[in-house]
């Protein structure tokens, strides 16, 4: 019997970029020059133990070139930014109809609550953090670097 517990999880989609900004109502609200553009989606049933999980992975993850042109350099190796925007759709259940659904998302004060949880987390590795807005309509612009994107989820760690 396929339970609903199976599928909470937080979820990351993550794009190395050369550059990137975030604009709310035609205004720049932050940006950031060489790094990782994270997309960040919380489900109900996410805690802080998720939130560490991809911190961790994501801060260490090897996916900028070094000098042979090979993945093997992460976010301090290259002094990398990072930039996150919450992401509700994440979230969405698309196997049924034609309409996401969107009961998985966690509660909107729950997603924000961890949303800053993740940030905390990357800030005390000393990575350079800047933001969208939670709950705000934003305008992301990127430069994917490859492209190189990649989707991280909490309860897939093996």
């Amino acid at each position: 019997m396929w339970h609903r517990q199976y599928l909470v999880r937080m979820i990351a989609v993550i794009q190395r970029v050369s550059r990137a900004a975030v604009s709310i109502d035609g205004n720049q609200f932050s940006n950031i020059k060489q790094g990782l553009v994270i997309l960040l989606g919380v489900v109900t049933g996410d805690d802080k133990s998720d939130c560490k999980y991809l911190q961790s992975k994501i801060a260490k993850l090897r996916i900028f070139q070094d000098t042979n042109n090979k993945m093997n350099l992460n976010l301090h190796d290259v002094g990398g930014e990072v930039l996150v925007i919450s992401q509700f759709t994440l979230c969405a259940e698309t196997k049924k109809g034609q309409r996401p659904s969107f009961i998985n998302a966690a509660k909107p004060y729950d997603a924000n609550k961890l949303y800053n949880l993740f940030i905390d987390y990357m800030n005390s590795e000393n990575i350079t953090v800047k933001t969208g807005q939670f709950g705000a309509r934003m305008d992301v612009f990127l430069v994917n670097d490859g492209p190189v994107t990649f989707i991280l989820d909490s309860k897939n760690k093996n």
